[in-house]
């Protein structure tokens, strides 16, 4: 049996839950569609607690899902595989363009994202990991993804966030283009933020 044959076997158990755990469905459409924004929110929250160490985090972060998604668009291209409902009947829960299916661009952004999370912040980022894991599992239940899709997809994310770590540590030069950038975000930021300030203070007090 070929590798192909056995994901599709293996994607069609998942898809097929929608079936018979019916009741799951609305939370694998939430999964599937919505929780990713979750990394956005968290990404504007650990930035804007001010810490260098979490926007030296959140900037790996960015960098790397920004890689991966590079990478997958390549990949996307030079090996395009069909989305499952497109060469298969499948249970379909959310409604996706038929582009290319392998890897799985969400799997890359939220495992890129929770690996950094994991570096700078264990526990927490097990957290991540976990809701990256549920995501990836709900674009398979919901009839979208292979396996493979979402596996490869978390594979890129996992690298390109360990690479992209290694090299800030390794390389002084990648890691004075990662502090330049903060420190130019930052003094845009000490000029910003007191002129708000110094507005709310000349707001008489009851208005």
């Amino acid at each position: 049996m070929s590798i192909g044959q056995i994901d599709y076997q293996l994607f069609h158990v998942i898809n097929e839950w929608g079936r018979s755990v019916y009741s799951l469905n609305s939370v694998m459409r939430l999964l599937a569609e919505r929780a990713f924004y979750l990394f956005f929110v968290g990404l504007l929250v650990y930035w804007f607690t001010r810490k260098e160490s979490n926007r030296r985090m959140v900037a790996e972060s960015v960098v790397s899902a920004a890689i991966g998604l590079g990478i997958s668009w390549v990949i996307g291209h030079l090996f395009y595989r069909d989305r499952p409902f497109v060469a298969h009947s499948v249970l379909q829960l959310i409604p996706h363009p038929a582009n290319a299916s392998f890897p799985s661009d969400h799997s890359i952004g939220a495992f890129a994202i929770a690996a950094i999370f994991v570096i700078y912040r264990r526990k927490e980022g097990i957290i991540w990991l976990i809701l990256a894991a549920s995501i990836a599992f709900s674009r398979v239940w919901t009839g979208v993804h292979y396996p493979l899709d979402v596996l490869g997809g978390a594979l890129i994310g996992i690298i390109c966030a360990a690479g992209v770590h290694r090299l800030a540590e390794r390389f002084l030069f990648v890691s004075r283009w990662f502090n330049t950038g903060l420190g130019w975000y930052e003094k845009y930021e000490s000029k910003i933020l007191p002129r708000h300030l110094n507005k709310e203070e000349q707001i008489p007090a009851g208005k």
